[in-house]
């Protein structure tokens, strides 16, 4: 018995810390960490189409020199 109150214990602990003591962002903190997020994901996407971009191209042009 002792085993399923240590668990009961756990699960108690856990809902008082996240109901209590956790400081959750409020929905405009929220909403602006999304887009810093979206912004950043779209900057490095573009990053690495640049330079894949870049990659192929010097690719073409040995190859290109090879055959």
């Amino acid at each position: 018995m002792k085993f399923f109150s240590k668990i009961g214990k756990a699960f108690k602990d856990s809902y008082n810390e996240l109901a209590h003591k956790v400081s959750w962002p409020t929905r405009s903190e929220l909403t602006n960490s999304a887009v810093v997020v979206m912004i950043a994901s779209v900057i490095i996407a573009v990053c690495i189409f640049a330079v894949d971009t870049v990659f192929n191209f010097g690719m073409e042009q040995i190859y290109k020199l090879i055959i």
